[in-house]
């Protein structure tokens, strides 16, 4: 499409930090940063001003200034901010007045709502209970949480004494907890008595228990009360109820003063291919991107409310609490985006105010297949939609514009890797259908042919050609670094490959392709499952979709499932209408051979399709880590499909 969807007005660019702060790095620095792809190339060919600019003009709250600011200049091994001196949670709580910090929404419609003072108080006496139960800086702290506000006071808490937190969601079975603070063997676990999803009451505590029996590192466990109000704290090592932690009132809360690159956050890969990967992320580089990101790249005020649809186990849950560093007010939701409809989050949204709401593209799928549209039913605030963890098609677009409003559709894709970003929005360029607006500053993001040479206006792999802050300090248990090389640098060295195959469009936005592992190669011509997924589920009768390729007789055999609307069969005239509309839309190449219905799609926790597991089920083998699927059942079907050789 060669007319924009939406353009920032002229008060909006001038009004905007982006704008704010290219004025302040050409005065600084006696440049002519007119537009903001001129402000991205010098980013790029000035890295150590860049990220100075970016710690000055966010204010960033340190005790010690960095004497140095990259060194070396090479990936993997670049150190970044040596000499400074910091806390992550200092810096979210700088902020201590009676404005709305934290709203946590559930499904079954209760709100609760802590002012900024009120947050500061709690993780203060979290704070005291941690140290009072021998937690300091180096030791673990896990949460096997849903949703909610106590996970992020912990979290604060935990960051303020110099531990590190970990955490995921508590859909995941016994072996898939096990699979990740197995690993890390964290001293204290936060955890709820169960919670509610799409109208369901689940347990957790039955599996808290197993867990602490197989993990004696685990000293002491924390009880939310989510479903009773006196849970069963049988059989759990040391247990305490979570009122008790914030109970006892502590005067001041002390900010252990830390490296920059000091442990964080331990996040998990998805472990959908063996056991996950244990990713240490570093105070420092996480705070100092999601700084650049909330700030400049979304443009948070203190006058926003930001909301984003995720999971503790996710990492736009980390993304999502850091918007407590621009003083907006964030909104958590715990429960289903869909019960009792899919117009709950758009009634939250009412509710609260939010500005900035953010999603994925399935859900925008779903409410356009239900017929919503939130701007006609509901006064809303919204300014800026975000979107992540797939790509979004063009009619997602356009269905943000003609249903939501004026708003920015801010496309955005990084991952767990790099707790943030490679590409995202930008507030005050354009904004085109089936693009992300541009690569994120500071980002050398390119996309390389298959002889290793960075293209514009073609497909190619995503790769970081030079470091960044928020790359991980190391694996958990990997002291020589090779599983963190083998990761990430081992193809190309010196050269972040991230795994997804992508195009630079000639006006600086990103086409996203899908998964690189996950590309077909029907008569030797790269296709990404993204180009298929775009057309197929724009039909209204398909509900999802997954694409694999076959190898049939030397060649590449694109095989489509289709899930259906309910008491739809697939008809002669249906799978026929796909090919035609794939063929249409994109080549001859990409038209399926095979299309067939299945009842549902293999998905991770976070959402992602799994086509690498689907292809291994075709081809007889087994996925053993199902622990870390979202609904493991739906590979019953695809290990009983017996595809035409």
């Amino acid at each position: 499409m060669s007319e924009p969807l939406w353009t920032p007005s002229p008060e909006r660019v001038q009004r905007a930090h982006l704008t704010r702060f290219a004025a302040q790095v050409a005065a600084q620095h006696s440049v002519d940063l007119p537009r903001y792809d001129a402000l991205y190339d010098w980013s790029i060919a000035n890295p150590s001003h860049f990220w100075r600019a970016v710690w000055d003009y966010t204010g960033v709250v340190h005790s010690a200034p960095p004497h140095a600011i990259c060194e070396p200049r090479e990936a993997p091994h670049a150190t970044w901010f040596r000499g400074a001196r910091l806390n992550f949670a200092e810096n979210l709580l700088r902020f201590r007045d009676d404005r709305i910090a934290l709203v946590q929404a559930s499904e079954d419609g209760q709100v609760t709502r802590l002012s900024y003072a009120e947050l500061y108080a709690a993780v203060a006496s979290a704070a005291a209970w941690l140290r009072a139960a021998g937690v300091g800086p180096g030791d673990r702290v896990a949460g096997f949480v849903p949703n909610r506000a106590e996970p992020v006071i912990l979290m604060l808490a935990t960051a303020s004494i110099g531990a590190t937190w970990s955490s995921c969601s508590p859909d995941f079975g016994f072996k898939g907890v096990m699979d990740r603070f197995g690993q890390i063997r964290p001293t204290v676990l936060l955890t709820a008595d169960g919670y509610r999803y799409g109208g369901k009451q689940h347990d957790s505590l039955a599996r808290v228990r197993e867990v602490c029996a197989a993990i004696p590192s685990i000293e002491r466990v924390v009880v939310i009360p989510v479903l009773s109000d006196a849970p069963d704290l049988s059989e759990l090592p040391r247990p305490a109820i979570w009122p008790s932690v914030v109970a006892t009132l502590a005067s001041e809360l002390v900010f252990a003063q830390l490296p920059f690159d000091h442990p964080l956050y331990i996040l998990y890969s998805s472990g959908t291919t063996g056991v996950p990967k244990c990713i240490v992320h570093g105070a420092g580089g996480t705070l100092l991107q999601h700084a650049k990101e909330l700030v400049l790249h979304t443009d948070l005020e203190r006058e926003d409310v930001l909301f984003y649809f995720t999971t503790c186990g996710w990492m736009m849950w980390n993304w999502l609490v850091s918007g407590l560093f621009a003083g907006s007010t964030v909104v958590l939701y715990d429960g289903s985006p869909a019960f009792p409809s899919s117009d709950v989050l758009w009634a939250m949204a009412e509710r609260e105010g939010v500005t900035v709401f953010g999603t994925s593209p399935k859900f925008l799928t779903v409410c356009k297949k239900d017929g919503r549209s939130p701007r006609e039913d509901h006064q809303l605030r919204v300014r800026a939609v975000l979107s992540t963890g797939a790509p979004l098609t063009d009619e997602g677009f356009e269905w943000v514009r003609d249903h939501v409003g004026d708003v920015q559709l801010a496309s955005i894709s990084g991952g767990t890797d790099i707790i943030s970003c490679f590409m995202l929005g930008c507030p005050t360029e354009p904004v085109y259908a089936g693009e992300i607006q541009r690569r994120g500053l500071g980002m050398a993001v390119q996309a390389w042919d298959d002889a290793g040479k960075p293209v514009v206006g073609q497909k190619g792999e995503l790769v970081c050609v030079a470091p960044f802050p928020s790359m991980p300090v190391g694996f958990w248990a990997d002291p020589d670094g090779q599983k963190y090389h083998r990761a990430y640098f081992a193809d190309l060295p010196g050269v972040w490959r991230h795994g997804d195959y992508i195009e630079l469009s000639e006006r600086g936005g990103v086409i996203v392709y899908g998964r690189s592992d996950a590309t077909l190669n029907p008569g030797g011509v790269r296709i990404g499952t993204a180009e298929i997924y775009r057309q197929v589920e724009e039909l209204d009768e398909v509900v999802d979709s997954v694409v694999v390729g076959q190898q049939v007789a030397g060649d590449t055999r694109v095989v489509l499932f289709v899930v259906l609307r309910a008491g739809l069969t697939l008809s002669d005239e249906l799978a026929n209408r796909i090919k035609r509309r794939v063929r249409e839309h994109t080549t001859p190449r990409h038209v399926p051979e095979l299309i067939l219905q299945a009842p549902d799609v293999p998905r991770t926790i976070s959402g992602k399709k799994m086509e690498l597991a689907v292809t291994r089920v075709l081809q007889g083998e087994t996925v053993t880590n199902q622990d870390a699927m979202a609904n493991p059942e739906a590979l019953q079907f695809y290990a009983s499909v017996a595809l035409p050789g």
